[in-house]
């Protein structure tokens, strides 16, 4: 079952976004953009619907977490009888807008802090959303994992093995240690690039996010509180249309066990100009502009045809679906993918 929804953080790079649980797991990851198929699915099931877990391998006595100051990197720290260590998780920034045909990656990197902790990663690929056993072999310099148009690579510094249809590693880490894997995600019929550089991914993802907090220019109460919120909602933008979405997940419930669970990874007319006018407060004139242009061509034609809705291009088809094969937020069914809210008459 997937754990409480307060217990998982956001990570993203603008164009896609994964929930990081306070245990170690990402139980959510839709690639290549928010309303893509979910790779990872647990937070709709269970483990064998795709996570990637990284902690340390005996009980967690004592655990904190935070993300680095003006950035989307997140700091999970652990303590057990043997020491602590650190998990730092992000999403390496997109230099370059890609199509359909880009690449997303997810950084997870271990720093030793305290005494010699062993660590366990187990991942379980699942595509469509949690549908779909993947082809996995050893090449490329890591793990390639493909099904149907779906890849991913996995660059791993240290060994891994294959163990009942899940990728496995065990190691140790000591003060000073640093051990980074890379999560790569790519179109099948292409393949992956060289390893990066593990250091200057962390570092650049970091100067990233904290040059776009640096540019604010709210000047009011609860600064950090405030920065925390436009940082989030700038990780919910869709950087290469300029799109806003209302949520990076679908089918959580309104309440527990309840079965109003709707798919929110879409852009509505009326919550994107709440974020606009956060984002503009904090002086953020940019994502107010690629928004106005994302609306004029979302809602081009004739004026009647004008939607409540659209998907982060702009796309006006957003047919709704179920998925029987996944039982729910904690058991919150159906799991409903698509929005058919898109065709309704709203004046709220």
């Amino acid at each position: 079952m997937a754990s409480p929804i307060e217990d998982y953080a956001l990570i993203g790079d603008t164009h896609t976004a994964a929930l990081v649980g306070r245990d170690g797991s990402i139980d959510w990851w839709c690639v290549p953009r928010y309303d893509s198929p979910a790779c990872f699915a647990a937070l709709l099931g269970g483990p064998e619907n795709g996570r990637f877990l990284l902690a340390p391998a005996g009980e967690v006595t004592r655990s904190s977490r935070a993300y680095r100051p003006g950035t989307m990197v997140l700091e999970t720290e652990f303590t057990n009888a043997e020491g602590t260590v650190k998990v730092i998780d992000c999403m390496p920034h997109r230099r370059a807008a890609p199509d359909e045909e880009g690449s997303a990656d997810l950084l997870r990197v271990v720093q030793g802090v305290s005494g010699r902790v062993p660590m366990h990663l187990e991942m379980i690929v699942r595509f469509d959303y949690g549908a779909t056993v993947p082809w996995v072999q050893h090449g490329n310099g890591g793990i390639d994992m493909i099904a149907g148009p779906n890849g991913l690579h996995l660059y791993s510094e240290v060994p891994t093995r294959g163990q009942n249809f899940h990728t496995v590693a065990d190691f140790t880490v000591a003060p000073g240690d640093q051990v980074g894997f890379l999560l790569h995600w790519h179109r099948s019929h292409r393949l992956p690039g060289p390893q990066p550089a593990v250091a200057a991914l962390l570092a650049d993802t970091t100067a990233f996010w904290e040059t776009w907090s640096a540019a604010s220019t709210y000047r009011g109460e609860w600064p950090e509180a405030v920065q925390r919120s436009l940082l989030t909602l700038k990780a919910l933008t869709y950087e290469p249309t300029g799109g806003i979405i209302a949520a990076p997940t679908t089918s959580l419930p309104e309440r527990l066990g309840g079965a109003r669970n709707w798919d929110y990874r879409y852009c509505w007319l009326r919550d994107a100009t709440y974020t606009l006018h956060a984002l503009l407060q904090g002086g953020y004139k940019a994502e107010a502009s690629a928004w106005r242009d994302w609306l004029l061509r979302a809602v081009a034609g004739r004026g009647g045809d004008l939607q409540i809705m659209y998907g982060a291009a702009g796309e006006r088809s957003i047919p709704e679906f179920e998925l029987a094969h996944l039982p729910g937020y904690q058991g919150a069914a159906p799991v409903r993918i698509g929005n058919a809210a898109a065709d309704q008459f709203q004046l709220d």
